[in-house]
């Protein structure tokens, strides 16, 4: 016996036929394209030279009067592969604009161009352009001073673009006539037509934590992310306090103002002998992760 592949039909009504390894399968290739043909009752047009060859085609003998093995069908570059890697399970997502891959990255069919976080790119499809945004002398000041601030990349053309942040799990909100205010480092894309800009925290200050946040507003979809599955809380409900380095946006409607434990700081957060959460009261929702962020080593 030969080990399994593929095999021109025995019964001659297809291009090629699997062979497991025992029997032949339904399993059939025709141009390329696999489907499914049960074997029929008639015996295989070359049976004789098949019988000869332990239920090959006699043109698989090999010189010596041996089997040798066929390759793959040609043109057919999922033959003789299964697994839900070649199924279909995990092929590309449909749909315009913004839509979630999976869990952990997202995929933008260029309907317009639209701002990227430099270094998301993990593939793209089509003919895409990408250039370097700065935002402008004013935002990159404020980068410097804060440290708060997006490094871009405007993307354009056509095609798909796959983006991803290390794993993180991608969340896409649409804004209409809106606003945002979102940590820096967690904006993975948004569509152009958003005006971003940093702007302090209300009730911070550099002196207070260096509190400062990416703001965007107008009318268009974001894509942010958050190291785990994050939580959406209503400061409606009761105040509402966020660690500083586990919060990633908020309504732009709140109020917010800093609350600084001093005699805890060991306890409440991850901080170095003083810990700052950022307060929220009103109606709106606070979006934290589960997650506080690389840890510092201590001495």
């Amino acid at each position: 016996m030969s080990a399994a592949g593929w095999h021109p039909d025995p019964e001659g009504r297809n291009e090629y036929r699997y062979w497991d390894g025992n029997v032949w399968t339904e399993h059939v290739s025709n141009g390329g394209t696999q489907s499914v043909s049960p074997l029929g009752s008639a015996p295989p047009a070359d049976s004789g030279a098949a019988a000869a060859s332990g239920g090959f085609p006699a043109q698989q003998q090999a010189a010596s009067g041996g089997l040798t093995t066929q390759p793959a069908v040609g043109g057919d570059p999922w033959a003789g592969l299964s697994g839900d890697l070649v199924d279909g399970t995990f092929s590309e997502v449909e749909g315009i604009g913004p839509q979630k891959q999976n869990s952990k990255l997202l995929r933008v069919r260029i309907a317009e161009p639209f701002m990227a976080k430099q270094g998301s790119m993990v593939a793209y499809q089509g003919n895409v352009d990408f250039q370097y945004s700065g935002g402008g002398a004013a935002k990159f000041l404020k980068k410097a001073v804060t440290g708060e601030g997006l490094s871009l990349m405007g993307v354009s053309g056509q095609g798909d673009v796959f983006l991803a942040d290390t794993g993180k799990h991608v969340h896409i909100l649409k804004i209409n006539n809106g606003g945002l205010s979102v940590n820096g480092n967690a904006v993975l894309a948004f569509s152009s037509s958003l005006d971003w800009n940093v702007e302090r925290v209300k009730g911070g200050s550099i002196v207070a934590g260096g509190l400062f946040n990416t703001t965007l507003r107008g009318t268009g979809w974001v894509a942010i992310t958050t190291d785990g599955e994050p939580v959406v809380l209503n400061p409606g409900e009761a105040a509402t306090f966020a660690d500083a380095n586990a919060l990633i946006a908020w309504s732009l409607g709140l109020q917010t103002s800093i609350k600084s434990s001093f005699t805890a700081g060991s306890l409440i957060g991850r901080g170095s002998g003083e810990a700052f959460q950022v307060a929220f009261q009103g109606a709106g929702f606070v979006i934290v992760q589960p997650s506080e962020g690389p840890q510092i080593p201590t001495a």
